[in-house]
């Protein structure tokens, strides 16, 4: 399914752009998480890139962000267990610059 979608959103992306051949999801990639912890561990580094690059103290602060969501609507034990998460064996290439505008 998601090869069908990715086929007809890049079609579709590429005719709004006059730019056929482009490569539109050239960088995506699918992984099946199967366990809370590979879950919460992938969760908790989204959430603190924009912390992390220095963009807010607190990543509830990041407008593109659903961690204010997640902290509102989550039970407390979700909350606690991805604060508790370790990040350190998730592996992302990250070559992100804040732009001096920001």
């Amino acid at each position: 399914m998601l090869a069908f979608l990715h086929e007809r959103t890049a079609k579709w992306t590429n005719d709004l752009d006059d730019a056929p051949g482009r490569k539109v999801w050239h960088n995506y990639w699918e992984t099946h998480l199967t366990y809370d912890r590979s879950y919460f561990a992938r969760l908790a580094y989204t959430r603190r890139n924009p912390v992390r690059h220095g963009l807010v103290a607190v990543a509830e602060q990041y407008p593109w962000c659903s961690a204010g969501w997640f902290e509102r609507t989550a039970t407390s034990a979700r909350v606690k267990a991805l604060h508790r998460s370790k990040i350190d064996r998730v592996q992302v290439p990250d070559d992100f610059e804040v732009d001096a505008e920001w």
